[in-house]
């Protein structure tokens, strides 16, 4: 099998697995939108490789391959960085949900059993 059918078979996999997570709700659009441009892109320069060979020529890069790693570690980090922030927001979240429960906990005590005034 030649890379480039190998690289088009990987990136229509990746596609029509990302698409089915999104379709059956698992995976949200905000998560998906990534990996959706990456297979595309990675499709695309798989049935176009002589397209790839002129973006590189084109930004002074030696190899294509080396392109393409470029272009993998930066999507991955995009990747990372999305999960950090979604992941800050909801600890935040969650943080916030916690006291005020606790407060509404409090509140339903004091209700249930007031306590003397002496």
């Amino acid at each position: 099998m030649s890379a480039q059918l190998l690289g088009a078979f990987a990136s229509i996999v990746t596609f029509v697995f990302v698409f089915s997570l999104l379709r059956r709700g698992i995976l949200r659009e905000k998560y998906a939108v990534l990996w959706l441009l990456f297979s595309g892109a990675a499709l695309f320069f798989s049935v176009f490789p002589a397209a790839l060979l002129w973006v590189s020529t084109r930004l002074n890069v030696a190899e294509p391959v080396n392109l393409l790693f470029f272009a993998t570690l930066v999507m991955l980090i995009l990747v990372a960085i999305q999960l950090s922030y979604e992941l800050s927001r909801h600890e935040a979240r969650i943080r916030r949900l916690a006291e005020e429960v606790a407060l509404l906990n409090e509140q339903l005590n004091e209700e249930r059993f007031p306590r003397d005034s002496d």
